[in-house]
């Protein structure tokens, strides 16, 4: 595959990851997200794939809104790094905030798509 195809393949995927959050599709979610996926948290809390798509499938997590910024991708091989950065509207256990939110995930090749290894989510 080209490095172009590539790139615009985990973009989709980076996006198909924000609108499942947005619309609580734990389903497509799960997907989209390796086995040992996880997610490191602004408070450095590294939650596990199936806490955190839990949390999204109860409410306990809630994402109503994301304005992407920018979303950078470098690839090598059959690994990759995109760096997206949005403008996120969240309720996040009862606490409800609008965030510049910045997540970098790890991805892999796997049967000739991209899968999310790891998410880590930090404010720009």
């Amino acid at each position: 595959m080209t490095i172009v195809k590539d790139e615009a393949q985990l973009r989709e995927a980076y996006r198909q990851m924000i609108k499942a959050m947005l619309d609580r599709r734990v389903g497509e979610l799960d997907a989209l997200l390796a086995g040992e996926f996880t997610l490191t948290h602004m408070t450095g809390y590294r939650q596990p794939k199936r806490e955190w798509l839990e949390a999204v499938r109860s409410g306990q997590m809630r994402y109503h809104a994301a304005e992407e910024k920018s979303v950078d991708v470098n690839v090598t091989g059959d690994t990759a790094v995109l760096v997206g950065r949005s403008v996120v509207t969240a309720t996040i256990y009862g606490a409800r905030g609008i965030w510049n939110l910045q997540l970098t995930t790890r991805y892999r090749r796997q049967h000739d798509r991209w899968i999310a290894v790891d998410t880590i989510a930090a404010t720009f």
